[in-house]
């Protein structure tokens, strides 16, 4: 099957509002493309102001005439805000797809301890680090989108030996699998895209991790989420909205919840949701615009 190339150039003002939209009306699969020709090591840095290029990728079937109208209306509302060029769809093969995906992905290191390696690089790991190994294939993950990184980081500092946790949303189960490494005991993984269960299961097998994880294809309710030490939800604030009382569910009294891929704007409406529901609320971390939600769920 082939897929949609859909790219947008931007203003840096423009760029989150774009990937929100892209990352709604698409399949989460979303590039950002920044100016070049500058060398942080030597101390300099991006142009300001510079174009910024924003792609997102889904196949070419029933649906995307659909999508794309949707996205297309989202641009040109946003053109009249500030200028961006039109929206450009271009049709892809599969093997093209990966390849424009994997020139986007280098190794990245992220916290104290973890570095995520993509399959086609290899890395020198110091003593104590975690090396998470993945292919994303067609599934959202590689811990370079602020919310992923950002989740990591913080499974870095409360998983803890033993834990039975939650990847809600687990795309390329990059969360499952530092979850696991670190030293939780057995995780669940969530999605409702099949090409997200199939990339998830491939790369725990490869991590050889298999058999301490369930991953599944669905949401919440689940049957084996409950009871849970720690829940990560890197989702989006809407769904965090909707499903608040059932993240509550799948934790033990005092278990915790990561919740990510919330916007700055939309942060107190997510809040609200989640001690409505009984959570009380632990720290707040934030890259750029967007923000990680920490929450245990009451004793009572």
């Amino acid at each position: 099957m082939d897929w949609l190339e859909l790219s947008v150039e931007a203003s840096p003002e423009l760029v989150e509002p774009l990937v929100e939209l892209f990352q709604r009306y698409g399949r989460r699969q979303v590039v950002v493309e920044e100016a070049g020709g500058f060398n942080p090591d030597e101390g300099e840095s991006p142009p300001v102001g510079g174009p910024v290029f924003v792609r997102t990728y889904f196949p070419q079937d029933r649906r995307s005439a659909d999508r794309v109208a949707r996205i297309q209306a989202g641009v040109q509302l946003m053109g009249l805000i500030k200028p961006l060029s039109p929206l450009a769809v271009r049709t892809v093969s599969p093997y093209e797809w990966e390849e424009a995906w994997k020139a986007h992905f280098q190794p990245l290191r992220i916290g104290k301890r973890l570095v995520v390696r993509p399959t086609w690089h290899e890395v020198e790991a110091s003593e104590g680090d975690i090396v998470l190994t993945l292919d994303p294939g067609l599934a959202f993950g590689t811990g370079h989108h602020p919310t992923t990184r950002m989740c990591l980081e913080q499974l870095e500092r409360r998983v803890e030996a033993g834990m039975r946790v939650l990847d809600l949303g687990t795309g390329s189960g990059l969360l499952a699998q530092g979850a696991l490494l670190l030293g939780a005991e057995w995780a669940l993984a969530l999605d409702t895209e099949a090409d997200a269960v199939r990339s998830s299961r491939r790369n725990l097998k490869a991590a050889g991790l298999s058999r301490r994880v369930r991953i599944a294809r669905g949401t919440l309710p689940h049957a084996l989420a409950t009871g849970l030490d720690l829940t990560v939800a890197n989702i989006s604030a809407k769904v965090l909205v909707e499903l608040a009382g059932a993240l509550a569910e799948t934790l033990r009294p005092g278990g915790t919840l990561i919740a990510s891929g919330v916007l700055e704007e939309r942060g107190d409406e997510v809040r609200e949701a989640l001690l409505g529901a009984g959570f009380e609320e632990l720290e707040t971390q934030q890259t750029e615009d967007w923000l990680a939600l920490c929450f245990r769920r009451a004793a009572s």
